[in-house]
């Protein structure tokens, strides 16, 4: 248990950090560009030139996130566990640090640009908050279980229903880009969303949970049989 509690503060401690090199990189940039704020005219005025680049770093931040995931987890499980906690405790404190380098975003409702792959995805700042609150809590009940043949672990339709919640919450995020794709528009990475669909994407979110509220069930429901062992003769 102590080492595992030492392992998971080592990930959390290395996330934090890489949100400090990913906000300021980003401060840097936005503010050379006069775009400090994204939601404005021209987004991005000149991805033309440097999308290649910012493809690549957004893929090496994923790929150094799951790097230390796989050396801190002993099966997949907690892999798995590891890097959702690495991605969520990433992913807060990137938008905590570009509040105290560039006091933005002025609040929890503000758009931005999450991601370019493969299409740029808009949402307000709360939208990426709340999946990552929702990483950290199943990441952390996943680390866990690392190494164990607990009988709390998520079904296969669990997963299957949180990967549903995830396709859901991409379309979202990418709704716009999508859109503009459709109506044949060749300047995807310039088009302003007028509007987040929250309706779908807490349908998304809750989809997201399965795993947590599978496994929160179970271990309530074991509680219940040690607290009552005679209930059920």
């Amino acid at each position: 248990m102590k080492y595992r509690k030492g392992r998971l503060l080592t990930v959390v401690v290395f996330a934090g950090a890489m949100a400090w090199v990913e906000s300021a990189t980003v401060a840097y940039l936005r503010t050379l560009l006069n775009r400090v704020e994204p939601y404005q005219q021209r987004p991005l005025p000149i991805v033309s030139l440097f999308v290649g680049a910012e493809l690549a770093r957004e893929a090496a931040t994923v790929v150094m996130l799951l790097s230390v995931a796989l050396l801190a987890g002993k099966t997949w499980r907690g892999r798995c566990g590891y890097f959702m906690v690495a991605f969520g405790v990433w992913d807060i404190f990137y938008y905590v640090f570009l509040k105290v380098i560039v006091g933005w975003p002025h609040t929890l409702f503000d758009w931005d640009v999450l991601f370019l792959i493969p299409l740029p995805w808009w949402g307000p700042v709360l939208s990426p908050v709340l999946i990552s609150i929702i990483l950290i809590i199943g990441g952390i009940l996943m680390t866990d279980l690392d190494g164990t043949a607990s009988l709390f672990a998520p079904s296969r339709v669990s997963w299957v229903i949180c990967a549903a919640g995830l396709i859901t919450a991409l379309y979202v995020f990418m709704a716009t880009a999508i859109y503009g794709l459709l109506a044949g528009s060749h300047g995807i990475h310039n088009i302003l969303p007028t509007q987040f669909n929250w309706p779908l994407f807490d349908v998304a979110l809750l989809m997201l949970s399965a795993p947590i509220i599978e496994m929160a069930f179970r271990f309530r429901k074991d509680r219940v049989g040690t607290a009552h062992p005679s209930a059920g003769r």
